[in-house]
C-alpha cells in the first residue's frame, strides 16, 4: 500500500485500506464521476473503431471506476489513464491520478517516470486531433498553432495536478515531522520534569538526613552534658552551694547553646519551604522542569551554606566537656589552618560526637582527643580509657545512630571513618578527611 498522506489518524474507521469514511466516500465519488465521464466518452469511441456503443460504454465504465484505488495502487490508475488516452477519454482519471501520485511517498523518479508517460501519451494525442482536424478543414490556422496547441495542453493537463500533488505531499511531510518532533521534545520536557523532580527529591532527602545529623549531634551533645551537669548539680547542692550555681549556669548556657543552633537549623529549614509550590503544573511541563532543577540547586545551595561549627570551636568543645567533669587531653599537630566549611563541620562533629559517647558509656573515663593538620588532609582521633568502676552512670540514653552518622558525614566527603574497642578496653574513634 502507498501512503498518500492525506489523513493521519491513528484509529481506522473507514473500511478497507481507508482510514476514514469520509475518505472511502471522497474516492468513490471521484470513481463514479470519472466512470461517468469514461462512459459518456466511450460512445464517440465505439464508433470511431467499429465497436459496438454498448461495449464502449462498459469500457469506459470499467476504466473510469478504476479511480477508486487511487490511495492503494495511484501508479494502476496513472497507467491506466494513459492507456485511455488514445480513446479521448480520461480526463477526470488523468488529472486525480497525477495529483495522487505526486502526493504520495512513491520516489521522485516514479513519479517522474509517469507524469512523463502521461505529458507524452497527450502530447501525441493532442497533435494527432489537432492535425486532423486542420486536416478536414475544422480549423483555418498557421502551421505554427500545431505544436503550440499539443504542447499547451499536455502541459495544462499534466502540469498543473503534479506540482499541485508534490506541493501537498511535501506540506503533509512536513506537518507529520512537526508533529513527531513536537511529540519527541514533549516526551524529552517530560523526562526532564521527571528526572528534575527526581533529583529535587534527592536534594531534599539529603537536606533532611544532613538535618537530622545535625540535630542529633546538637541534641546528643548538648542535652548530655545537661543530664551530666545536673546530676554533679544533684549531687553537691546541699554540701557545695557555690559549686551547685556554678553547675547551674553551665547548665543554662548548655539549654541557650542547643536552643540556638536549633534555631539556625529550624530557620534553614523554613526558608526552604516558603517558597516551595504543592504541586506542579501538569500543563507546562517545561516549568515543571525549571522548577524543579531550580528546586534542586536552591536544596543544595542551602545544604552548601548553614555547614555549622567550625575546627577553631574545638577548644571550646574540649572546654564544655572538661567542665561536665571529664578528664580531657586535647592535642593539635601540625600548622592550623582554615578548610572548607563541610571539611571543618564534619570533623567538628566528629569530636562532638565521640566525646557525647564517652559521656553516655564511658562516665568518668580520661579521654584523649588529637587533632593533626596533614598537606592535604586532616585527621582526628577520640580516645577513651576504660571507665573507673566506681564512675556513675548518667543513665544517657542512645539510638544508636551516632556513628553511623559520623562514617556517612566521613564517607560523603572521600574520607575514612574508623571505630572500635582498644585492647586496654577503652574505645578509639578515628577519621581522616581529605582537605579539599
Amino acid at each position: 500500500m502507498t501512503a498518500t498522506g492525506e489523513e493521519h489518524v491513528t484509529a481506522r474507521g473507514g473500511p478497507w485500506w481507508w482510514t476514514r469514511r469520509r475518505s472511502a466516500a471522497l474516492d468513490v465519488g471521484l470513481a463514479v464521476v470519472s466512470a461517468l465521464e469514461c462512459g459518456l466518452e466511450g460512445v464517440p469511441f465505439a464508433r470511431e473503431t467499429g465497436i459496438p456503443v454498448v461495449v464502449g460504454v462498459l469500457f469506459g465504465l470499467l476504466a473510469g471506476s478504476v479511480l477508486v484505488v487511487r490511495r492503494r495502487w495511484p501508479i494502476v490508475v496513472v497507467l491506466v489513464a494513459v492507456a485511455v488516452t488514445p480513446a479521448q477519454m480520461g480526463f477526470v482519471l488523468g488529472v486525480v491520478g497525477l495529483y495522487t501520485l505526486a502526493a504520495s511517498e512513491l520516489p521522485r523518479r516514479v513519479i517522474g517516470l509517469l507524469a512523463g508517460m502521461s505529458l507524452v501519451g497527450t502530447l501525441i494525442v493532442t497533435f494527432v486531433m489537432v492535425r486532423q482536424d486542420m486536416a478536414r478543414g475544422d480549423l483555418g490556422v498557421g502551421g505554427w498553432f500545431l505544436p503550440f496547441a499539443s504542447i499547451t495542453t499536455a502541459l495544462g493537463v499534466t502540469a498543473p495536478p503534479v506540482l499541485l500533488g508534490l506541493y501537498v505531499g511535501a506540506r503533509r511531510r512536513l506537518m507529520e515531522s512537526l508533529r513527531e518532533r513536537a511529540d519527541s521534545l514533549e516526551r524529552e520536557l517530560q523526562l526532564l520534569a521527571e528526572r528534575a523532580e527526581e533529583r529535587a527529591e534527592w536534594a531534599r532527602n539529603e537536606e533532611r538526613t544532613r538535618i537530622a545529623r545535625e540535630m542529633h549531634d546538637v541534641v546528643a551533645h548538648r542535652v548530655s552534658l545537661m543530664v551530666v551537669h545536673a546530676a554533679a548539680l544533684q549531687a553537691v547542692a546541699r554540701k557545695d552551694p557555690e559549686k551547685a550555681v556554678k553547675n547551674a549556669a553551665l547548665v543554662g548556657d548548655m539549654g541557650r547553646q542547643a536552643l540556638t543552633e536549633l534555631r539556625e537549623m529550624l530557620g534553614v529549614l523554613r526558608s526552604g519551604r516558603a517558597g516551595e509550590p504543592e504541586s506542579v503544573p501538569l500543563v507546562a511541563v517545561g516549568a515543571a522542569a525549571a522548577a524543579a532543577a531550580s528546586r534542586a540547586a536552591e536544596v543544595e545551595e542551602e545544604s552548601a551554606e548553614g555547614q555549622g561549627p567550625c575546627l577553631s570551636e574545638i577548644d571550646e568543645l574540649v572546654g564544655q566537656s572538661a567542665a561536665a567533669g571529664m578528664v580531657v587531653d586535647l592535642s593539635v599537630v601540625g600548622e592550623s589552618r582554615s578548610y572548607a566549611p563541610q571539611v571543618e563541620s564534619t570533623a567538628y562533629r566528629v569530636v562532638q560526637e565521640a566525646l557525647t559517647n564517652v559521656h553516655k558509656h564511658a562516665a568518668g573515663a580520661k579521654t584523649y582527643v588529637r587533632v593533626a593538620h596533614r598537606v592535604s588532609e586532616i585527621a582526628m582521633q577520640v580516645e577513651n580509657e576504660p571507665p573507673p568502676e566506681a564512675a556513675s552512670s548518667a543513665r544517657l540514653p542512645s539510638g544508636g545512630n551516632g556513628l553511623v552518622g559520623m562514617r556517612e558525614r566521613v564517607s560523603a566527603l572521600g574520607g575514612v571513618f574508623v571505630s572500635g574497642p582498644t585492647d586496654a578496653g577503652g574505645f578509639r574513634v578515628s577519621a581522616v578527611i581529605p582537605a579539599s
